[in-house]
């Protein structure tokens, strides 16, 4: 077993030599303190896998044995059968056991490689911070204002020297997109349905969009739809909403329902469809989204702020399609903390038309203004709470993403 030693001043750099010259794949047998810094042993990529792999056993070479012309029947002799049948038990037996060893041997260097590299990672960002105070406090920043620890580390990795909170709003503001005048709803028209989980706000925004273009285009060109016949009172709060705004208010039961629905209202300028909230893991959402391609409807999807980041990502990944145009955050006001819906935004690469913070028609629908979204995103982090992260939690936290795959970069700089 080749194995080699790597000298450094810091485990950082060490673990840079390491990667530079043998690779990624190079699995770490032990690290020790020395005079010069950190001394690391490690064995290559290609020594591993020739240790995983298995032992061809040889094959015992029989004689042929010569059978007479004429056969005649003579019972088997017993005797001599029995060692035969000891002697390839005890040789599957003795294959079985070193097949069983060399796994457990294979099994203990993984998990020992595993435990020495996120030891490693552990003291690299400990030593970062120790290095970088700035950098650290970026760091957390990110971390508390809810951005996901993938995205948070590679903009860290990415960051030029002595920057500070403004180059991470200012890469976050280049990659979050939004809808420009051409490309507003209420300003472009057609017909727009408007999806997503129980309880995001569908109705009550429908209604806000629907507010805006009444007071630019008038009530006789707008028309609000509803697909909602399972809850109860749906179709009669879009309906008190159709009456105060003064426009149309239908509902249709299937796709060839909608159709001809649209089809009677292809001159008004816009159509909003508000639909019936499902969740990501129903099975009537890859209905939904077949009605909506047939009919050529345009969708936006709402994405409740107030949420976990692995519940808008299933989100997303559920609802998200061709005919989805964009996203609208919602509840603003009711979140704790922003960087979530934002981290969501800018990996997916949604465009965001509006966002909402309230319940008031239309008072609480905002065009996006990223300079003052992203100030209050970071903002927020100057308050303490329980789950507000401290520096001693940053290397247990980040040393779980140093071992796992790297994620893609959803950003450009």
């Amino acid at each position: 077993m080749n194995t080699r030693k790597f000298v450094a001043a810091t485990s950082r750099e060490a673990l840079f030599l390491v990667r530079n010259e043998l690779g990624a794949d190079a699995v770490i047998l032990s690290n020790k303190k020395v005079s010069e810094g950190v001394e690391i042993t490690v064995l290559a990529g290609i020594d591993f896998a020739k240790l995983s792999e298995p032992k061809s056993e040889p094959k015992e070479l029989v004689k042929p044995v010569k059978q007479p012309l004429v056969a005649k029947y003579e019972p088997a002799p017993e005797k001599p059968v029995k060692p035969q049948l000891a002697k390839a038990t005890a040789s599957e037996s003795a294959v079985a056991a070193s097949v069983r060893e060399q796994q457990g041997i294979l099994s203990e260097i993984k998990s020992m490689r595993t435990m020495m590299q996120e030891q490693l990672t552990s003291m690299s960002w400990s030593d970062m911070q120790h290095r970088d105070p700035n950098r650290g406090q970026i760091l957390s920043n990110m971390l508390n204002a809810g951005f996901s620890p993938a995205l948070s580390r590679q903009l860290i990795e990415k960051m030029p020297k002595d920057s500070n909170i403004s180059w991470v709003r200012q890469v976050l503001g280049n990659n979050l997109r939004v809808a420009n005048r051409e490309e507003d709803v209420v300003v472009r028209g057609g017909v727009v349905a408007l999806i997503g989980p129980t309880g995001v706000g569908k109705t009550t925004t429908t209604a806000k969009l629907a507010a805006r273009a009444v007071v630019r285009y008038g009530a006789e060109k707008v028309a609000l739809i509803t697909t909602d016949s399972y809850r109860v009172g749906a179709h009669e709060q879009l309906r008190i909403y159709g009456k105060i705004l003064g426009v149309e208010v239908h509902a249709v039961r299937d796709t060839e329902d909608l159709r001809l629905t649209i089809l009677a209202l292809k001159r008004k300028h816009l159509v909003l469809i508000d639909t019936m909230g499902l969740g990501q893991r129903d099975s009537r959402v890859a209905e939904q989204t077949e009605m909506f391609n047939a009919t050529g409807v345009q969708r936006l999807l709402l994405l409740n702020a107030t949420s976990g980041g692995e519940t808008l990502d299933e989100v997303v990944q559920k609802y998200y399609g061709a005919g989805v145009i964009g996203c609208i955050p919602t509840k603003l006001d009711e979140a704790g903390a922003l960087g979530t819906v934002l981290d969501v935004a800018v990996r997916h690469k949604l465009t965001m038309h509006y966002i909402t913070s309230g319940q008031r028609v239309p008072e609480d629908l905002h065009e996006v203004n990223l300079e003052y979204l992203l100030h209050r995103t970071f903002k927020e982090t100057t308050k303490a709470t329980a789950f507000t992260l401290s520096d001693l939690d940053f290397p247990a936290l980040m040393t779980g993403l140093g071992t796992a795959k790297p994620a893609r970069e959803a950003y450009a700089i």
